[in-house]
């Protein structure tokens, strides 16, 4: 169950990433920070202001995006059309900041989160015992990437936003405002990212580090997917949790490495992932 519940986390986070370089070509290393920020930020708001959990499920994803969106308009939008290499070595110094700023504030130790009371207990589905908590986070998850999904590829708004990559300033001809959207969009994968944070905080300890234990992995799963695809970066992220979660029963020394073996194997076979296209 373990495996699933972080393939869930999985398939978010590469979601975030996935949205961000398929609709704005960034390599959005900062994207582990910002999961992290999330669920800092809920440690934050139970720890020193007393409030609840389901008041953070709420802020941190809009102060995340709000931030990211900020990043954008005053960081990566002075990138645009440059080389992306200049993008990812940005977002990179940017984890540094925030992972360093939040290291020096709270330390590096783990700080446990509790789910909240209504969410308490566990399941018993007579063949294992589920925590309730762990189905919740699991199911807000999977709910989240469907809309996200939905979202982009069955809304005016996500063909809007398809169009503006592919020839923004077309689009713009017809008064929409794509920097607008590609801010918007921006600050939307960020979102992703903080809600996933706070969704594993009862889950995973809450630390500064926690993003870059995770990020290198979820690049792995964006790219067995396939670079900007949605659809295969939420199938990959939930398949590749199970498959780490099983390596561990069968054969723990391998659970770090097995999504490796396969981003080797899928990108030998399929150079642009399961669900990518050939460009």
């Amino acid at each position: 169950m373990l495996g699933l519940v972080n393939g869930a986390f999985y398939a978010m986070l590469s979601l975030g990433l996935a949205v961000i370089f398929g609709l704005m070509d960034v390599v959005n290393f900062a994207h582990g920070a910002f999961f992290m920020m999330g669920a800092m930020l809920a440690w934050i708001g139970g720890q020193y202001f007393h409030l609840g959990y389901w008041w953070m499920l709420l802020l941190a994803p809009l102060t995340l995006g709000a931030f990211g969106m900020l990043v954008e308009r005053l960081m990566l939008r002075r990138l645009r059309g440059m080389d992306p290499i200049y993008g990812l070595l940005l977002t990179f110094g940017l984890t540094l900041l925030l992972e360093g700023g939040f290291r020096s504030a709270f330390g590096v130790a783990g700080q446990p989160f509790d789910p909240p009371s209504q969410l308490g207990g566990v399941l018993n589905l007579g063949f294992m015992f589920l925590p309730v908590y762990h189905a919740f986070a699991v199911l807000a998850s999977v709910v989240m990437c469907v809309l996200t999904w939905a979202l982009i590829e069955r809304t005016r708004l996500g063909s809007y936003l398809r169009a503006g990559t592919e020839n923004p300033a077309l689009v713009q001809c017809f008064g929409i405002n794509v920097p607008l959207l590609v801010m918007l969009t921006f600050g939307f994968g960020a979102a992703l990212a903080g809600l996933a944070g706070v969704l594993a905080a009862p889950v995973i300890q809450v630390s500064p580090l926690m993003g870059s234990n995770l990020i290198i992995t979820v690049f792995a799963i964006v790219v067995i997917g396939g670079m900007g695809s949605v659809m295969g970066s939420i199938v990959s992220g939930l398949m590749l949790g199970l498959v780490e979660g099983l390596t561990k029963v069968l054969y723990a020394p391998m659970a770090n490495t097995v999504v490796f073996v396969l981003m080797a194997v899928v990108l030998t076979l399929r150079p642009a992932g399961l669900f990518g296209r050939q460009r």
